[in-house]
């Protein structure tokens, strides 16, 4: 396969090549698929709003921005979006990638659900959000030309991604249904998960510990 997909670059770095092989051990070809469409799709918006980014590390966060829903990196108490985040930042401090390229990603992969929030920070956190959002939502969808879309799709096909990829979600965090308190990953529970009960915010203000 070349390395370009709609003109955009997939790094080879042997940094990048690393995280590729981490995703392809622990992942599968829907998260494989799903987090190339990610990088693709947010450097074409990256590309289209002429913004500045890392392509290397803006590869990393989408390789790694799934990797908590896996048996793997998944934990017991953490959002999976967490658990992704920490594998990420610690796979690139064993390389001896900068603490604040670190950072960035852990963000870009801790925030990409974060609506209202990921979209305003540095590029690569941004971008990854877009990308996200783009590829599971259709957020934005005809910012992106069809062609553009096919030639990604072509090289990293869908393939029944609409009803595949709410049970990954579920399949990733069903043990630890409360971490989706506050996030849109509570709407997954609530269609899939049987008895699922939200945690409510008022009740939790209304039944806090303080006397008044």
């Amino acid at each position: 396969m070349s390395n370009f997909v709609a003109d955009i670059q997939i790094p080879d770095s042997s940094l990048a090549k690393a995280a590729a092989e981490i995703l392809r051990e622990y992942g599968n070809d829907l998260l494989w698929n799903h987090s190339h469409r990610v990088y693709l799709f947010g450097a074409l918006m990256g590309k289209r709003d002429k913004v500045k980014y890392d392509s290397e590390l803006l590869y990393i966060s989408a390789l790694f921005h799934d990797l908590g829903l896996t048996k793997h990196y998944s934990s017991p108490d953490k959002r999976f979006e967490v658990d992704g985040a920490n594998a990420a930042r610690n796979f690139l401090r064993s390389y001896g990638v900068p603490e604040e390229s670190a950072r960035l990603v852990w963000d870009a992969i801790a925030l990409h659900t974060t609506i209202g929030v990921a979209q305003y920070k540095e590029s690569e956190v941004a971008l990854i959000y877009s990308g996200v959002g783009y590829d599971v939502m259709g957020e934005n969808f005809d910012a992106l030309t069809e062609e553009m879309r096919n030639q990604v799709t072509s090289a990293y096909p869908r393939d029944g991604f609409k009803n595949k990829i709410l049970p990954a979600f579920l399949e990733g965090f069903a043990h630890k249904p409360e971490t989706t308190f506050g996030n849109i990953k509570a709407d997954v529970c609530a269609r899939l998960l049987p008895g699922f009960k939200r945690i409510d915010f008022c009740d939790c203000v209304l039944h806090s510990p303080w006397h008044e």
